[in-house]
């Protein structure tokens, strides 16, 4: 079973059939939302780095996939984006064509503390089978030999790898294991008790804390609260997540959208989490663009951030950790639009909003996990994602935007890690609109962002962070640098299909 319809599906190829870039050439999502239309830019990058891809890798004399599965591969993606988008991302052509160099750098930032909060893999056993069924076809079209004659299942795509693709393949330090619910329990991504148990198995695995992971609370489902309490009782997560639109896996058959700031259905359970000493509160927002409006229009008031502002001024003991920033554009929508918003307007929706409700409503408890508003943005038009990173730092605070990718829908994290190092808001954006330089790689501003802002949120001690460098997982990924084959940079889930 898929979430999208069959007319969607026809329009649609796997994500793996992309070229195996660095940095993904068009929009992917998982079958939770269609993905954007490769844009004419997009296009000129894909050609752009196969052609450097290619002249780099003859002249060292190995092929291109593995060119790009190294450090100098992912500095020659960076660079193409420049030349494609224009100088917004630090990297040096001395970089890109020398493989000692880019080496040097990535191990010197290899150690950088990354804490990503926001991350998925599906259950096995899942009726929504649309990522496996998206692998035979690719095995059956010939477009990944490795298909070909392997029975393809959903354990392929799902925890296994993603402990190799967060863990292994990015510098990913410590993650949190989301999920999304549905009116029809088996179309969970996750159930509570398995994020639970993922947790469990990680840390377990590590000998360290690794992995934290959410419980989901869907306000107006039958037994809700119920369901909280044993939650909060058994599972002892480590915040909570909820979904005002409802269910954004079904969405036609959402019937229990809410508010945060209703004060009948929901605070009764805010006392609960902060009774059990939960303090993080994680609402998806956005990815709602004027295309699923069309649809479903009476879920757009659920989906913007309009109900942010009461409910954090309420219950200031609370922190509101606001998913993919509320970024509108993404799920069907342009990027285009919300640059052509942008130049009319000086705003984004409904990440601006976002922005401003610290000084509207006195609150300093909001928070943006970026999400998908760095992932869908940074890859179709980076002054878009730019624009946004400054604008939730000018309202937000720097020390209240955070690091979520989303992963493992696009595949390893390690690319949209990349991006935040070397991305700069251009000179003229700063001074046109008092946005503020996000500076290096390892600087204040990015290094709040990347694990520092989370670390105080979820109370990630320096002691903790220190024991990462000598447990397992360190272990396993000194081995697999020195003998695994590398990233593969395949993104899973699906790419809309070129028309022509």
């Amino acid at each position: 079973m898929s979430m999208l319809s069959p007319e969607e599906t026809s329009r649609l190829s796997s994500a793996e059939s992309l070229f195996p870039s660095p940095i993904p050439v068009q929009s992917v999502s998982s079958d939770e939302f269609m993905p954007g239309p490769q844009t004419p830019r997009q296009r000129e990058f894909e050609q752009r780095v196969k052609e450097m891809g290619a002249q780099t890798a003859k002249r060292l004399g190995i092929s291109r996939r593995r060119f790009f599965q190294t450090a100098a591969g992912m500095a020659t993606a960076f660079l193409a984006m420049n030349d494609t988008y224009g100088p917004l991302f630090g990297v040096s052509r001395a970089e890109a064509q020398t493989p000692e160099q880019a080496d040097e750098r990535a191990g010197k930032l290899s150690g950088q503390f990354i804490m990503d909060m926001h991350t998925h893999f599906l259950r096995p056993g899942t009726r929504l089978q649309g990522f496996v069924n998206q692998r035979k076809a690719v095995g059956k079209a010939g477009w990944n030999p490795g298909l070909v004659d392997k029975e393809q299942t959903i354990d392929d795509l799902m925890f296994t790898n993603y402990i190799k693709e967060i863990y292994l393949d990015s510098d990913t330090k410590v993650a949190c294991i989301s999920g999304a619910p549905s009116e029809i329990p088996d179309d969970w991504f996750l159930t509570n008790e398995m994020k639970a148990q993922a947790r469990a198995a990680v840390n377990g695995l590590a000998g360290t804390k690794r992995m934290f992971s959410h419980a989901i609370f869907t306000p107006g489902y039958p037994g809700w609260m119920d369901q909280i309490d044993h939650a909060l009782a058994d599972l002892k997560p480590d915040s909570m997540k909820g979904y005002t639109i409802g269910d954004n896996t079904h969405k036609d058959l959402s019937k229990h959208p809410w508010r945060l700031d209703d004060e009948k259905l929901v605070y009764p359970a805010y006392e609960k989490f902060l009774k059990a000493g939960i303090r993080n509160v994680c609402i998806h927002k956005g990815l709602f663009p004027p295309s699923v409006e069309k649809q479903f229009p009476h879920l757009l008031q659920y989906s913007d951030v309009r109900d942010v502002g009461k409910a954090a001024k309420d219950w200031p003991q609370l922190n509101f950790i606001i998913y993919h920033g509320g970024y509108r554009w993404s799920g069907g929508g342009a990027v285009q639009d919300a640059w052509a918003q942008f130049e009319k307007t000086g705003r984004i929706e409904w990440v601006t909003d976002l922005a401003e409700i610290p000084a509207k409503y006195a609150v300093n408890n909001v928070y943006a996990d970026v999400g998908q508003l760095f992932a869908q943005s940074t890859i179709a038009d980076p002054r878009v994602a730019a624009v946004m990173m400054g604008q939730l730092i000018r309202g937000l605070g720097a020390d209240h935007v955070c690091w979520g990718t989303d992963a493992i829908w696009t595949g390893s994290p390690q690319w949209q890690i990349e991006a935040l190092r070397r991305l700069e808001i251009p000179a003229e954006l700063q001074k046109k609109y008092g946005l503020a330089p996000l500076g290096p790689a390892d600087g204040p501003v990015k290094t709040a962002i990347f694990g520092d802002n989370n670390a105080r949120l979820y109370n990630y001690k320096p002691q903790q962070r220190s024991e990462l460098a000598t447990d397992k997982l360190a272990a396993y990924r000194e081995l697999y640098d020195r003998h695994g084959a590398g990233r593969t940079n395949l993104a899973y889930g699906f790419a809309l299909r070129d028309p022509a």
